[in-house]
C-alpha cells in the first residue's frame, strides 16, 4: 500500500526558520534509511504557507486566497510518499521521524487510493487510461 505522510507545520516551520544542522543531519539520516529500505516513493519539505496559495472552489467560481493562512496546526510542511505492506508499518516508521528540539509535531497518515479502492465505476477503459498517464509521468 502506498501512504502519504504529511508533517504538519509549526510556528518555527511557518515564520521560515530554517531547521538547525543537527536536524538536517538526522533528517538526512532518516531519509537515508527510507531509501534503503525501498519504501521512499517522494518526499520534499514546503516552505511556509506565507508562500503560498490556494484556490477555493464555489460552483464554477475560483478565488485565489494568498498565504499566510492561519490555522498554522492545519498547514503542511513536507510530506513523504511510502510504498508499505501496512498502516503499522508506516506509524512504526513515523515513530523513527527526528525530534532533536523536543517540539509538538503532528505528523498524518493517509492511504493513497488504489485502483481497486474503486470499484467497477472504475471501468477497464478507465484503467488503462490511468495508466497510460502514469508511464507518461514516469517515463
Amino acid at each position: 500500500m502506498r501512504v502519504m505522510v504529511l508533517m504538519k507545520a509549526t510556528e518555527q516551520s511557518e515564520t521560515g526558520e530554517m531547521p538547525s544542522q543537527e536536524l538536517l543531519e538526522q533528517m538526512t539520516t532518516y531519509n537515508e534509511e527510507l531509501v534503503a529500505s525501498g519504501m521512499l516513493l517522494a518526499g520534499d519539505g514546503l516552505h511556509p504557507s506565507s508562500k503560498g496559495v490556494r484556490v477555493e472552489f464555489d460552483g464554477d467560481e475560483r478565488r485565489v486566497v494568498d498565504g499566510p493562512f492561519a490555522a498554522t496546526e492545519e498547514v503542511v510542511s513536507g510530506y513523504w510518499l511510502w510504498q508499505v505492506a501496512s498502516m503499522d508499518e508506516a506509524v512504526a516508521w513515523v515513530r523513527r521521524i527526528p525530534n532533536p528540539d523536543g517540539e509538538h509535531t503532528v505528523v498524518e497518515l493517509r492511504p493513497v487510493f488504489e485502483a481497486d479502492d474503486f470499484g467497477d465505476a472504475f471501468t477497464p477503459e478507465l484503467r488503462e487510461r490511468e495508466q497510460q498517464l502514469e508511464r507518461q509521468v514516469r517515463g
